[in-house]
C-alpha cells in the first residue's frame, strides 16, 4: 500500500504572497484535474472537555477573513464550537499528492451572509436544513421524509423558504495555513503561513 510521491515539489519561491492567493492557485489545479468535490474538507472540533470529533464538510467560500462552511448550529460541530471556538480543517487532495491544513478560531458568519447562502441553495436542500435535527437520535428516516414533505406543502417549489434561526455559517479564522506537497522518500514539503500580529510569516516545517 506504499506509494512514492514524486509529482512535484514546493519551495518558498513558488508561493503566492498570501494564503488566500495560494489557495486560489491550488484550488484551480484541483478543479482542472477533475477531482470529485474539490471543495471537500475535514473539519475537526472538540467540546469543552477536549473530546474531539471530525467530519467531512464542504468549503463554501474563503477570503482573507477565513474559510466558511454552513451547518446546523445545534449539530455536534455547532455545539463544539460554541463551547470551544477553535477548529482545524484539512483539504485532502491526495490525487495531486497535496493537502492544506488550517488551524484557527471559529466565529459565526453574519446573518446577512447566512441568509444569502441559504437563499442560493436548492429548494430541497432548504427544506432538508429546516426539518433535520442534525446529530440528534431519530426513530427512522420516515420521520424526516414526512417532515420534509409537510414543509414542502407549506413552501412549494418557487416559494422562499425562511432560513431557520439555528442554521448558518461558521468561519474558521486562520492562525496557520499549511500547504503540504508530497515528496519522494517521505521528505515532504510543508510550507506554512503563520499569523504574527498584523503580518504573516512563511515557515518551512520538517516532514
Amino acid at each position: 500500500m506504499r506509494q512514492s510521491y514524486e509529482v512535484t515539489g514546493l519551495d518558498v519561491a513558488d508561493l503566492a504572497p498570501d494564503w488566500p492567493a495560494q489557495l486560489d492557485s491550488w484550488m484551480e489545479d484541483t478543479i482542472a484535474a477533475g477531482l470529485t468535490e474539490p471543495n471537500w474538507m475535514v473539519l475537526a472540533t472538540a467540546d469543552a472537555t477536549g473530546k474531539p470529533s471530525a467530519r467531512s464538510v464542504l468549503l463554501k467560500g474563503y477570503d482573507p477573513r477565513g474559510l466558511v462552511l454552513f451547518t446546523n448550529y445545534e449539530s455536534r460541530k455547532g455545539r463544539d464550537v460554541a463551547e470551544n471556538p477553535a477548529a482545524s480543517l484539512v483539504l485532502p487532495w491526495i490525487a495531486l499528492q497535496r493537502q492544506v491544513v488550517v488551524v484557527g478560531a471559529v466565529e459565526r458568519t453574519s446573518a446577512a451572509e447566512s441568509d444569502a447562502y441559504f437563499a442560493a441553495r436548492p429548494h430541497g436542500s432548504q427544506l432538508g436544513a429546516a426539518v433535520s435535527p442534525q446529530s440528534q437520535v431519530i426513530h427512522g428516516r420516515d420521520d424526516l421524509a414526512s417532515a420534509w414533505a409537510q414543509l414542502g406543502k407549506q413552501y412549494p417549489e418557487g416559494t422562499a423558504v425562511p432560513r431557520p434561526p439555528h442554521w448558518g455559517g461558521l468561519r474558521v479564522v486562520p492562525e496557520t495555513v499549511e500547504f503540504w506537497q508530497g515528496r519522494k522518500d517521505r521528505l515532504h514539503d510543508r510550507l506554512r503561513y503563520r499569523r504574527a500580529g498584523e503580518d504573516w510569516l512563511v515557515e518551512r516545517l520538517a516532514p
